[in-house]
């Protein structure tokens, strides 16, 4: 198992460093805009629990970009998939189907914590210094596995580039605005809270949020996001076993 997910990890690895130039200056663009829009706007006139926006908008960004960051390792697997026909030279290769998943969710937590890096630069750019203690980096950890290991599973259920974009669209944007990025859970209705708890990235940002003021996150947090990227892990390796057929 740990030399096929090792080929399949590296294989992902050789196409990102390739690609790395090109990659940095997009994962800077999302961050920069809300900084500059939210942080510039808002941050001077609004505190929240003792911090201001901008402290409080950065940890938010980095648990969107830790989800969204995982989730695209969805389009490298589609684009192997419907134009290299690497799967099937996989499917030909002695590379189980646990060990297929393992290595491209390694590659997707890969970059989510590339990502995330350059976050972290840009928030020391605006003065804005986090507590990048242990806790802190077991929530992106957590966050970036659960979001790859669903990414890999839908990958393996949509039939083309279209399908995938609406995935996208229905299932990541709504949680990057909704999942306490850019706002307080408690200024949502009590209806909304009641739905939006439900969603990954809600407790991805509680905690990253948390451990990032140098507190420690919520054990219920942590565990709903390690049992839900296990259960999505589980599920990958059984959607691979349906592609093949």
């Amino acid at each position: 198992m740990i030399y096929g997910a090792s080929a399949v990890y590296y294989r992902e690895l050789l196409i990102l460093r390739r690609r790395l130039t090109r990659l940095i200056p997009s994962w800077c663009v999302s961050p920069l805009l809300y900084l500059i829009a939210f942080g510039f706007a808002m941050g001077k006139h609004v505190t929240l629990d003792g911090h201001t926006y901008m402290e409080f908008l950065l940890p938010g960004l980095i648990a969107m970009t830790s989800m969204t960051q995982a989730f695209a390792i969805s389009s490298e697997i589609n684009i192997a998939r419907f134009y290299w026909n690497i799967f099937e030279e996989i499917q030909a290769a002695p590379v189980s189907d646990i060990s297929y998943v393992a290595g491209e969710v390694l590659a997707g937590m890969t970059r989510a914590f590339l990502a995330i890096l350059v976050v972290l630069v840009l928030g020391l750019l605006f003065g804005v210094v986090l507590s990048l203690n242990p806790w802190f980096w077991l929530a992106i950890l957590l966050n970036s596995f659960l979001f790859a290991s669903l990414a890999v599973g839908i990958a393996m259920l949509v039939k083309s580039h279209a399908d995938q974009s609406l995935m996208t669209s229905f299932v990541i944007t709504p949680m990057a605005f909704l999942g306490g990025t850019f706002f307080p859970l408690e200024n949502f209705p009590v209806w909304a809270q009641k739905i939006i708890y439900f969603l990954p990235l809600t407790h991805a940002s509680t905690a990253i949020r948390t451990a990032a003021f140098g507190n420690r996150p919520s054990f219920v947090s942590l565990m709903i996001l390690a049992v839900g990227g296990t259960l999505l892990f589980c599920i990958s390796v059984w959607c691979v076993k349906k592609a093949k057929d």
